[in-house]
């Protein structure tokens, strides 16, 4: 279904543009925590890759991608150079990694709902594991990195949410048999959109109604989720 809607080469490309982007965020973090060259990559191996494999290893697609395609096995590892000698000037930049970072959250869950339901999952599955593809990686890196996952975090912009309505309209495409290069471009913008609308205007998911707890907003860091 996905070499239907893009080139194999073309879709090489925008997973290669994906997992450089969610590397240099795992990089920035593991600097941010003092982490020496070793846990530079570590982090952001699994930062990039982590979501995808988690998928590949529930759908059986095995051995996952991450093992079979040297370049995304690589490319983590150009980010993790990058940043080790260019940290300052990468941080400087955060607001552009940003943006790339959710055009790959865009990405990373439609063609992850896509893949999902090529292997047989059904509407709801293929939906779950398009979320899973798109912030598993990130969830694996704050966990390494000692830190409640951002995902979980009520003082962190909408992150999930915007996957969740990208991985959404794959399905209902589906189910509706209407998914086409340009339905999927759409479901691709809009979860971009929304993750760049909430980064802009802080939009965050409520919490409990009427919650008792005394916890207090820690402040902003910038770090790409």
């Amino acid at each position: 279904m996905l070499h239907d809607l893009f080139s194999p080469s073309v879709q090489h490309a925008l997973d290669l543009v994906g997992i450089f982007v969610f590397a240099i965020s795992g990089a920035l973090l593991a600097v941010r925590k003092n982490f020496d060259v070793f846990g530079i990559a570590v982090l952001a191996e699994v930062t990039a890759l982590g979501g995808g494999l988690l998928r590949d290893l529930i759908i059986g697609a095995v051995p996952p991608a991450a093992f079979t395609d040297l370049g995304y096995f690589v490319m983590p590892l150009v980010a993790t150079v990058l940043v080790f000698f260019l940290h300052p000037e990468v941080e400087r930049t955060q607001n552009a990694v940003n943006v790339f970072d959710a055009a790959g959250l865009g990405l990373f869950c439609v063609t992850g709902t896509t893949k999902a339901y090529e292997y047989g999952l059904g509407l709801t599955a293929s939906a779950a594991l398009g979320l899973a593809t798109a912030v598993g990686g990130g969830v694996l890196r704050d966990v390494l990195a000692n830190e409640v996952p951002s995902l979980l975090r009520w003082d962190r912009d909408l992150y999930a949410v915007p996957a969740i309505v990208g991985a959404t309209m794959v399905v209902i495409c589906i189910r509706f048999d209407a998914l086409n290069t340009y339905t999927t471009g759409v479901a691709v913008a809009t979860a971009f959109v929304l993750r760049l609308l909430a980064m802009r205007y802080h939009w965050r998911a409520p919490r409990a109604w009427n919650r008792r707890s005394s916890a207090r907003e820690e402040p902003e860091k910038a770090t790409a989720q």
